[in-house]
C-alpha cells in the first residue's frame, strides 16, 4: 500500500530537517553521559566541558545520518514470529510498563504482580493482531535486586514471539542477556539470535542526554545487540506548544540519538520512535490520547521516510479512565492517521489512563483494531481473479452472487471477520446476553487464557534457569483467582 494521507508538504519535510540542523549545531544539547561526550568529541562535535553542552555541526549530522539502515528485525523465540520492518508493517506491539491492571475479576484499578505478566504474554501470543510484547505491566512483587528479570521471565515464559524490554544499569543488563543465553543455550546461540529488543529513551526533552539511559543505549549498540531510543517531547511542556515546533525539536532530538548509535557502529539498524504529544494546559495533563499525538506521528512517518529509516512509537493511547468509547475513538483516529502516513511500528495495545494500567478487555479490542489496520493495509489486492469479470459475467444482472463458488472461496479472507464487533440483528444480540464490546473482550480473553500453552520452557531450560536466579518468581499461567 502507498503512502496516502501527508499532513507535510515535501518543502515542509526539508524545513524540518534544515531546521533540526540548526537546532543542534546552534543551540546544542546537554549530554550527561561521559561516555557519549566522549565519543561526540572524538567524531568532530563541539563540547564545552563545564556546561555539558555539545553542538553538532550540520555536516557531522549529514555525514553519519546517511549511515542509518532502512530496515529493522525483532526475533521471537519461535523464528516464525520475527517480524522486519517496514517489509512486514504495520507491526503491532503492546504499550509498556504501566504500574497498575484493571483486575479481570474486580474490574477494580491494583497494582500488577508477575502473575499477570504471565497472563498477558500468554494472552499477546494467541492474539493474531499482535507481532511484539513489549511487557505491559511492572511486577510489584519482584524482589529488590530483580527488577527486570521478574518482568522478562514470565514474559519469555509464556510468549513466543518477540519481546520488547528495558534495563536498569549494566548489573541488571548481565541478567538480562545471562537469561537469554541460558534459554538459547549458550552465549554465542543468543546473540546469533537475540530474542530480546531493547529501548531506551535516552534523551529527556528538552535536549538532553541523561546519564543512565544513554549508558544502556551506548552499550547494546557496541554489543551489536537489538536496540533503538524512543524521543518523547510534551508540547507546551517540554517542547513549543505549535505542533510545527514540537515536530523540530523531537526530530532534532532523533538525529541526535541516531548520529550518536552511528558513531558508536556505523550501519546500527534503528527505528525513529516517538511517543509526541501535546499538553492539555487546562490541567497540564498529559494528553496522549490527544489527536495531536496521532498527527505528530503521520509528520514523523514523513521524516523517517525522508531519513529512510523505519518508524512508529506510541500511537492509539488513550486518556480514558475504562474501555469505553473514548478509549476507542481516540486509539482508532490516531492509529488509523499513522497507517495511512506509512508508520511502521505501533505501541497501541492495552493500556489506559494515559499509560497508567493494564486491561485485558481493552488489550483484545486493541487486536481487533489492529487486524483492521493489516487489513487496510493489504488494500485491494488487484489481480485477474479478485478483479471476478468472468463472475460477474455469469452471475448477470439481477442475479446472486452468494451461492457461487468464487464467494465461498474467497469468503474468509475477502472481508475482516471480526470477533467484538457485534453484527447481530437486535434481537439475536439480546438473546445472546446483551454484552457490550468490554464484556466480551473479556470472555474472549478469559477463554484465551485456558488454552494450553506452547510457550513453556522444557524443564532442562527451567531448571538452569532456577539455579543461576535464587528466589525467582513463578512466572507461571495461571487463571486469577475467582475468574
Amino acid at each position: 500500500m502507498k503512502t496516502l494521507a501527508t499532513l507535510l508538504t515535501q518543502e515542509q519535510v526539508q524545513r524540518t530537517h534544515k531546521a533540526s540542523l540548526e537546532v543542534l549545531s546552534e543551540v546544542g544539547m546537554i549530554v550527561r553521559n561521559d561516555n557519549a561526550l566522549a565519543i561526540f568529541v572524538k567524531n568532530g562535535c563541539e563540547v564545552d566541558s563545564e556546561t555539558l553542552l555539545v553542538k553538532f555541526p550540520a555536516s557531522i549530522v549529514e555525514h553519519f545520518r546517511k549511515m542509518m539502515p532502512p530496515t529493522f528485525t525483532f526475533r521471537g523465540r519461535d523464528p516464525q514470529f520475527d517480524r522486519t520492518i517496514p517489509d512486514d508493517s504495520p507491526v503491532i506491539i503492546t504499550a509498556s510498563s504501566t504500574p497498575d491492571i484493571i483486575d479481570p475479576v474486580t474490574g477494580e484499578k491494583r497494582r500488577s504482580t508477575s502473575d499477570d505478566i504471565a497472563r498477558i504474554a500468554h494472552l499477546i501470543n494467541e492474539l493474531p493482531g499482535y507481532d511484539v510484547f513489549s511487557i505491559s505491566t511492572l511486577a510489584d512483587d519482584a524482589p529488590p535486586d530483580q527488577f527486570t528479570i521478574s518482568r522478562l521471565y514470565p514474559a519469555l515464559k509464556n510468549c513466543l514471539k518477540p519481546i520488547r524490554s528495558t534495563a536498569t544499569d549494566i548489573e541488571d543488563v548481565k541478567k538480562v542477556l545471562r537469561l537469554g543465553s541460558l534459554i538459547a543455550g549458550s552465549d554465542e546461540a543468543y546473540r546469533e539470535r537475540p530474542f530480546i529488543t531493547h529501548h531506551f529513551c535516552p534523551v529527556v526533552s528538552p535536549l538532553t542526554f541523561d546519564h543512565d539511559s544513554t549508558e544502556m543505549l551506548i552499550y547494546f549498540v557496541e554489543q551489536g545487540l537489538p536496540v533503538y531510543p524512543s524521543i518523547v517531547p510534551n508540547g507546551g511542556l517540554t517542547s513549543p506548544m505549535p505542533l510545527a515546533g514540537t515536530l523540530v525539536q523531537g526530530n532534532a532530538e532523533f538525529l541526535a540519538a541516531a548520529v550518536l548509535m552511528q558513531m558508536i557502529r556505523p550501519n546500527t539498524p534503528l527505528i525513529y520512535s516517538t511517543l509526541p504529544t501535546m499538553a492539555d494546559l487546562r490541567t497540564g495533563a498529559y494528553a496522549s490520547g490527544g489527536i495531536e499525538c496521532g498527527m505528530l506521528q503521520m509528520a514523523c512517518a514523513q521524516m523517517s521516510h525522508y531519513y529512510d529509516v523505519p518508524s512508529g512509537g506510541y500511537i492509539g493511547l488513550t486518556n480514558s479512565k475504562i474501555n469505553d468509547a473514548q478509549s476507542g475513538y481516540e486509539t482508532g483516529l490516531s492509529t488509523m492517521g499513522g497507517l495511512l502516513a506509512g508508520a511502521d511500528m505501533f505501541n497501541m495495545g492495552g493500556l489506559l489512563d494515559a499509560l497508567m494500567a493494564f486491561d485485558f478487555a481493552k488489550a483484545v479490542i486493541d487486536d481487533e483494531i489492529a487486524q483492521m489496520l493489516k487489513r487496510v493495509k493489504r488494500g485491494f489486492e488487484f489481480s485477474d481473479k479478485k478483479l471476478a469479470l468472468d463472475v460477474i459475467a455469469k452471475v448477470g444482472p439481477g442475479g446472486a452472487f452468494l451461492s457461487n463458488p468464487h464467494t465461498v472461496k474467497f469468503m474468509r479472507t475477502g472481508a475482516l471477520l471480526p470477533k467484538i464487533a457485534d453484527r447481530n440483528a437486535h434481537g439475536d444480540w439480546v438473546k445472546k446476553g446483551s454484552h457490550n464490546p468490554h464484556a466480551r473482550a473479556l470472555l474472549q480473553a478469559r477463554e484465551i487464557l485456558g488454552r494450553e500453552n506452547i510457550a513453556l520452557f522444557s524443564p532442562e531450560i527451567e531448571k538452569k534457569i532456577r539455579t543461576e536466579f535464587d528466589n525467582l518468581v513463578a512466572g507461571d499461567l495461571k487463571l486469577p483467582e475467582g475468574w
